[in-house]
């Protein structure tokens, strides 16, 4: 079976005929497809030209959780199937929330550039960090992922609260969205993007937020209205970000997010470390399997 990694690795896999592409490299991506079977999906969009691209094309296997990058009524017309893997990356991506939220509290950002000038002693005291233990953390969503990183956070003694589409009322820690809104000295984003979250949190939701409060957001870049949240930072209402997503990906050096020194910024690879690929690639050749023997795959979304 033909397999197209679209990623800069190799990787190797028993039975499998896997080829690898960089997803900066359009003009290799679609000479690959033409002989592809499996396409095997990071982040660069799959669009209808892509699988037209491809007649041999069988399975686009999204290598994480958000299928948002994939034009899923073109592969249902094509009768192209489309499965991801959810819950693989979690403890990858709850991780790196914590790790943004603690960055944007200890004002990591401008620390790291003061020592790197040498100016690191005095430390300068406007700079004064904060600590999780204490603080509200309101988490948007209530999947695996929100799930894990709500264990992490009440370990260090954080009150976690949390909001989902679908009310809990048997666990006192939910909360209509605004509620958690208003009570929340955190903020952090596990939501996929659809047609109702785009923007959830707008000019207008930002402004519940408690002065002060930091926005953490791992999940995917057009949840929050940049815009918004660019100009709650400036004005100091809001006390810092911790991003892993951006609207326009990859984020261009001319967005005026990364102009901020209260912004932490990663390039959308809260999931990437060793242990989430071996398991993504467990479930991707498992599904290549299932789909040389015409088995039910695992995780369909089309």
């Amino acid at each position: 079976m033909r397999v197209l990694l679209h990623y800069d690795m190799d990787h190797e896999e028993p039975g499998l005929d896997i080829a690898s592409c960089s997803e900066q490299d359009d003009a290799r991506f679609a000479e690959l497809l033409a002989d592809t079977e499996v396409l095997w999906h990071v982040l660069r969009p799959v669009t209808a030209a892509d699988m037209d691209r491809a007649p041999r094309l069988r399975l686009i296997q999204k290598l994480g959780t958000g299928v948002n990058t994939i034009d899923l009524d073109a592969a249902a017309d094509r009768g192209i199937a489309v499965a991801n893997m959810p819950g693989r990356n979690a403890q990858a991506v709850a991780e790196t929330a914590l790790l943004l939220m603690l960055a944007a509290l200890r004002q990591v950002v401008p620390f790291d550039a003061r020592t790197r000038r040498g100016e690191g002693w005095p430390a300068d005291r406007s700079l004064l960090g904060g600590e999780l233990a204490g603080r509200t953390v309101g988490l948007l969503g209530g999947g695996e992922i929100a799930t894990l990183l709500r264990g992490m956070l009440e370990a260090v003694g954080a009150t976690v609260l949390y909001t989902t589409r679908t009310p809990r009322s048997d666990d006192p820690s939910w909360r209509e969205l605004d509620e958690l809104l208003r009570a929340s000295d955190i903020v952090s984003v596990h939501i996929p993007l659809t047609d109702e979250t785009h923007h959830l949190l707008d000019g207008e939701k930002l402004a519940l937020l408690p002065e002060g409060a930091i926005v953490v957001n791992t999940a995917r870049g057009a949840v929050i209205d940049e815009a918004a949240l660019v100009a709650a930072l400036e004005s100091g209402r809001l006390g810092g970000a911790g991003l892993d997503v951006f609207e326009k990906e990859p984020v261009g050096a001319g967005n005026p997010l990364l102009a901020l020194d209260t912004v932490v910024v990663m390039p959308h690879v809260a999931w990437l470390t060793r242990e989430t690929w071996n398991r993504y690639f467990e479930v991707a050749a498992e599904n290549c399997r299932r789909l040389a023997r015409g088995e039910a795959l695992l995780h369909r979304v089309v």
